[in-house]
């Protein structure tokens, strides 16, 4: 009702009457849809993790996830501000692909319902209850990221007739209705819908802009400025930068609330491995048409007479937010009445298709590893509403976050140092069978702490005085304001949390040798076709259980010998990836 409102009140004021139709069809079909997938609800399992989704499904199911158009406003905010180089906002996880095709068979072999079981299983009740305190703050970080990009968007896109809080509120109840109707299944299959649009989104401008501004060649003869037109700028995204945020994004997706739904709702790992890798290069193609489109942009906004560099820090900052929708705004209403709407229809979708998924997952946390161990003997029924109930406290802490967080970039770096505080504590525990429960808490606490000490004026000034710090650029200036710089940062607390957890674990009791037996069971015995997983987290008896190889074994760290089909699928999607980049790079050269 709030964005019926809304857009009769743009129609009447200016935006065309299809576009608006267009938008309103959008919204009714998906929601219903939504609603209609949650009448075939059985149990926590159809909500939570359905398990029964094919490759397109799964494919589209990640794409969808892991794509919103607040990245294509943090691709194009970078890009207006420093060029070329603020592909890498998104870019960051292109080297991680690959890896992808190796996490999946992990995720889907745990039989889990959430990433929190799965650090139970490793670990204790305790540590799975960090995880999840810290998954779900992280997803409300995600989700008001992804609608404060949104409300710039719509805001944009329709000349400001729109406003940006209300595009906020009136997206939150869509999804939200959709989402606590139907649960992770309806977000799936709703997910393919909104991920063709979401495509569609991500190239529609790309024609019209290059035409505009005479292609490829016209954007190079208009920016004269050459660090604008390289991939690697010599300002803050050096090649240190996107080494560490790709070391900073391999062991942040693990602990990822969200990855265990995009890699384990498939019918086997099979369809987890197709869907997580494929959907993720399908983005890795929108990013490069995200960041064509804005370069593009940059150069129109100069033939019009303008510059960047004439703009004081809030309203290039709000300029670089609202860039993507203003050329929306410009260009799609001379071509033909409804192509705005459809770009509405599709930022909508992008945003609603990857906040579904956060939301249930969030929800499942809660759930699953707060709510139950503290009410065993509760119905299904009863725990399916806690989830819904959750997904709306989750959510509304995500509007708070957009309604506070000063710009997309800035709710982008926040997010992306949660995640990793957990991650490395999945990766230590996967190949070393030492780390232990005490080890787990001391590596995430200390993550944090060494984050906080890294953000402190003191410890700054305590960098400064190091001879070295210039020529070792330990110190980045934001605002006239000096930082650590990123790399850096993820660096320090990285180690710093490791070592301090490897510590400990070498002088605190050990997990139990049975509970480590049958996690690494479970990691390392494949899913077979039609199999039922009635017990989370075990493997069902008509399973066979497989030992494998190992390749290194040495105090504790077990490395097993990779597969035939990980090893060819890692190397084909490394070819896939340098295939990418250098398309890419023909394209802007």
């Amino acid at each position: 009702m709030l964005l019926g409102a809304t857009l009769l009140s743009a129609v009447t004021t200016g935006l065309h009457p299809i576009d608006g139709l267009v938008v309103m069809l959008y919204l009714i079909g998906i929601t219903i849809m939504g609603v209609w997938m949650g009448r075939r609800l059985t149990g926590l399992d159809d909500f939570f993790m359905p398990r029964k989704f094919g490759k397109g499904m799964m494919m589209m199911h990640a794409f969808g996830t892991g794509t919103a158009s607040d990245q294509a406003v943090t691709v194009s905010s970078a890009t207006f501000r420093t060029g070329l180089s603020g592909i890498w906002y998104q870019w960051l996880w292109l080297f991680v692909t690959p890896f992808y095709w190796l996490i999946a068979p992990i995720f889907r072999r745990f039989r889990a319902i959430t990433t929190a079981d799965v650090y139970e299983l490793r670990y204790d009740q305790s540590v799975a209850i960090l995880f999840a305190i810290v998954g779900i703050a992280s997803m409300c970080i995600k989700i008001g990221l992804m609608l404060k990009g949104a409300g710039a968007l719509v805001y944009a896109g329709t000349g400001g007739l729109i406003d940006a809080d209300i595009a906020i509120i009136a997206l939150t109840l869509m999804f939200v209705i959709y989402g606590t109707a139907g649960g992770l299944g309806a977000a799936i299959v709703t997910d393919y819908i909104q991920g063709i649009l979401t495509i569609a989104f991500s190239f529609m401008l790309l024609p019209f802009i290059l035409l505009e501004v005479g292609g490829m060649k016209g954007v190079r003869e208009t920016i004269s400025n050459d660090a604008m037109l390289s991939l690697v700028a010599p300002g803050k995204i050096s090649w240190f930068f996107i080494v560490m945020m790709s070391f900073q994004a391999l062991v942040g997706i693990v602990a990822q609330p969200f990855i265990m739904g995009v890699c384990a709702a498939g019918k086997t790992e099979w369809e987890g491995r197709v869907g997580i890798v494929g959907g993720n290069l399908i983005k890795r193609l929108c990013t490069a048409a995200w960041s064509i489109t804005a370069i593009a942009a940059v150069a129109w906004y100069i033939q019009n007479g303008n510059a960047p560099s004439q703009l004081d820090t809030e309203s290039l900052k709000r300029t670089a937010d609202g860039i993507y929708g203003e050329v929306a705004y410009t260009f799609l209403p001379r071509l033909a009445p409804g192509l705005l709407g459809l770009f509405l229809a599709a930022l909508l979708a992008g945003v609603m298709s990857s906040c579904d998924s956060f939301m249930i997952s969030s929800a499942a946390l809660f759930t699953e590893n707060i709510y139950k161990p503290l009410r065993t003997e509760v119905s299904n029924r009863h725990c399916i509403w806690v989830g819904r109930l959750a997904s709306v406290v989750v959510v509304a802490g995500g509007v708070a976050f957009a309604f506070w967080v000063p710009s997309v970039v800035k709710a982008l770096e926040i997010w992306f140092m949660i995640a990793p505080m957990m991650g490395l504590v999945f990766w230590i525990g996967l190949f070393w069978r030492r780390m232990t429960v005490a080890g787990a808490w001391a590596t995430t606490l200390t993550g944090f702490a060494a984050w906080w000490v890294s953000t402190q004026p003191w410890f700054i000034q305590w960098l400064k005085g190091i001879p070295a710090a210039e020529s070792l650029r330990l110190l980045w200036t934001e605002g006239q304001i000096p930082v650590v710089y990123l790399p850096w940062q993820i660096l320090f607390y990285s180690v710093v949390a490791s070592m301090i957890g490897i510590l400990v674990s070498l002088v605190t009791p050990a997990v139990d040798p049975m509970k480590l037996k049958r996690f690494y069971q479970l990691s390392r015995t494949p899913v077979q076709a039609g199999e039922k997983v009635l017990q989370p987290c075990t493997v069902p008896r008509e399973t066979p259980t497989i030992d494998r190889r190992m390749l290194l074994t040495v105090g504790g760290l077990e490395i097993p010998v990779p597969s035939r089909t990980s090893v060819i699928g890692f190397a084909i999607i490394w070819l896939m990836v340098g295939g990418i980049i250098g398309a890419y790079v023909w394209v802007v050269s």
